[in-house]
């Protein structure tokens, strides 16, 4: 305990050593493994932000290539930021993945951050910082390009400078707390949801009478003004997308045995073996039983953490027809929660001066090595979660074509995969919905070539349309077209 508290600050500098070390190897990696669809969907946005058009509102992907082909999602601050840096160093993947990686490096020092606001502890905020580090989903998407580690990132810093304000009353803090709510909300929208922390603080300090009305009223103000661009962002790109995204729950027919399963496989897998690590769930449950044994919930800011956490469960509970058992990057709200518990827990367990202490220090220990075992393989190229010959010849499959020819690329439910490796604009088809009349419109908006990895170039009204083979490896095949 001593030793950790007077080298707090070797230690945090460790964390992104060890932590790069065993990225390395991931670093100069293509896009592969879980959620591949939604990387490449975010490292598309950021390739055409590069190419194309700088113009931050007009965020744009390769498919519908007889469109605008705007994308107007998330606010793309992420992208776009790592559009110049492509400017600036070239554009490779390392820079994404680095970028990344910094910005993952600038959550864990949040989280110290906001857990030393708390606690007032550095012991524990150290603790925190390294737990949080190897959480196994964390650990995995502190490498790969998305909007998510952005907006994590920026909403910790929100709850950390607000705690600031709690303990100094200086307004400066309100002002960078509303800035990165704002941030974390335009990156990816959920985390409107981290407002509920300041809410929960107007309503105590009102009904307290800790603050004047005149005082509550100018920091609901700031907060406002500052959300005015995400409001007026959502407001404007929201009626665009598919429904079924936004209505949550309400949109869905989940029946009772299926809504059981996903909350089962919630706790008892994703929980435990993603979010916080088998290493630290002793740190875990000890926290949460330490807490009401110490009686922290006697602290005068103990509600704000309580209806902070409520609010998190609700938005689990609301999305989790979308979350299902899958999407785990859905499930960062969760994280600054979940490891302060852990942060308390490791600190009590390791002050106990029974068999505890060294257990806890073993687990401990072992953390980046549980997350790397339960990681790693998400990385396997033989097995990206598309098909591999895309993976394998993706150079040569960029060089049969000239670079402002028009693709059309299937089979690829996700619309995105296959066009960002064979860095094409054009077309992307599922199978079961392919057909000659299909092949006929792109043709007449500019398609030059098919790619396909099914039989539908037997067909004779597509075979119709082909012109010469160009590309014949495992399943994959390309044709000129006609």
């Amino acid at each position: 305990m001593e030793f950790i508290r007077k080298y707090y600050k070797p230690i945090l500098c460790c964390i992104p050593l060890i932590s790069l070390l065993l990225h390395w190897h991931v670093l100069n990696l293509d896009l592969v493994g879980i959620h591949v669809w939604r990387q490449t969907e975010t490292q598309t946005v950021i390739n055409n932000f590069y190419r194309d058009d700088i113009n931050i509102l007009n965020p744009r992907f390769n498919d519908h290539a007889d469109t605008d082909r705007l994308h107007r999602m998330e606010f793309p601050v992420m992208q776009w930021l790592f559009a110049w840096f492509y400017r600036l160093l070239g554009p490779h993947i390392a820079v994404s993945r680095v970028l990344t990686f910094i910005i993952g490096l600038f959550s864990v020092y949040g989280i110290f951050f906001l857990c030393d606001q708390i606690f007032r502890n550095k012991t524990i905020a150290t603790l925190c910082a390294w737990c949080f580090n190897f959480s196994p989903v964390f650990y995995y998407y502190t490498i790969n390009p998305m909007p998510d580690n952005f907006a994590l990132c920026c909403a910790i810093w929100c709850i950390g400078f607000f705690y600031s304000y709690l303990n100094t009353v200086k307004i400066k803090y309100i002002l960078l707390s509303a800035l990165f709510l704002c941030l974390a909300t335009l990156a990816k929208l959920p985390f409107i949801i981290y407002g509920s922390f300041i809410f929960t603080f107007a309503v105590l300090a009102l009904t307290r009478k800790v603050h004047t009305g005149k005082q509550l009223l100018r920091i609901a103000l700031i907060y406002l003004l500052f959300l005015l661009p995400a409001i007026a962002w959502y407001i404007m790109v929201i009626p665009g997308w598919e429904i079924g995204g936004v209505k949550g729950m309400l949109d869905t027919r989940l029946n009772h045995p299926v809504i059981f399963d996903v909350l089962k496989g919630t706790l008892i897998s994703i929980l435990p073996e993603l979010l916080i690590n088998y290493g630290s769930v002793l740190f875990f449950i000890a926290g949460f039983y330490l807490m009401f044994k110490s009686k922290l919930y006697i602290n005068r800011y103990f509600l704000i953490f309580l209806f902070w956490g409520i609010t998190i469960i609700m938005y689990f509970l609301y999305e989790m027809n979308i979350i299902d058992i899958v999407h785990d990057y859905y499930l960062f709200p969760f994280l600054p929660p979940i490891f302060l518990l852990v942060a308390y827990g490791s600190y009590r367990l390791l002050a106990c001066g029974n068999f505890l202490r060294p257990l806890s220090l073993f687990c401990l220990a072992i953390l980046p090595l549980t997350a790397y075992l339960r990681i790693d393989s998400r990385w396997d190229t033989s097995d990206p979660g598309f098909n591999s010959v895309y993976f394998k010849y993706k150079n040569q499959l960029r060089d049969i074509t000239p670079q402002n020819a028009y693709c059309i690329t299937g089979n690829d439910v996700s619309h995105y995969i296959l066009l960002y490796y064979i860095d094409r604009k054009g077309w992307a088809f599922d199978k079961d919905l392919f057909d000659e009349n299909m092949l006929s419109f792109y043709i007449s908006k500019g398609a030059g070539y098919l790619f396909i990895d099914s039989k539908i170039d037997t067909v004779p009204g597509i075979k119709a349309h082909l012109d010469k083979k160009i590309f014949d490896k495992e399943t994959l095949r390309v044709y000129k077209l006609k």
